[in-house]
């Protein structure tokens, strides 16, 4: 009984040994590539790398759950305030570069000489509707 136990013993190592070590195919022959690369266990970035982030993106957000998943009520208001303060942002941003265009270009250069500034690009506008020339609108 013991030289039994022996040889199936010495059979599952040898076989162990040989599906480690063969190539996996069935072919005998060598390892030619290892193992298949891993999938990346999460989607692509669903935020956009060719713009800035607008608060429709953040609404637009759907995060996988995991096994051991997330708090979704915790994580919704985040990124629910996240897009508000996006949007506040933008519109502030739209309003003060409405301001700008419709001050005359002397009275942009006077309130920029008083601040203690020196004229720069954004100063005299290039384009004849009264935006800079480089595109910033």
């Amino acid at each position: 009984m013991f030289w039994w136990l022996m040889a199936a013993m010495v059979v599952v190592v040898g076989g162990v040994t040989l599906a480690v070590l063969g190539s996996g195919d069935g072919s005998g022959g060598p390892v030619s590539g290892g193992l298949p690369d891993a999938e990346p266990d999460r989607p692509h970035d669903p935020l956009p790398a060719d713009r800035p982030v607008a608060p429709a993106d953040v609404v637009a957000i759907r995060l996988p759950v995991a096994p051991r998943g997330y708090r979704m009520a915790e994580v919704d208001e985040v990124l629910d305030r996240l897009a508000a303060e996006l949007a506040e942002r933008d519109a502030r941003i739209a309003e003060l570069r409405a301001e700008l265009r419709a001050r005359p270009v002397g009275e942009r250069a006077a309130a920029h000489a008083e601040a203690g500034g020196t004229a720069g690009p954004g100063d005299a506008p290039t384009g004849a509707d009264g935006t800079a020339g480089d595109g910033r609108g």
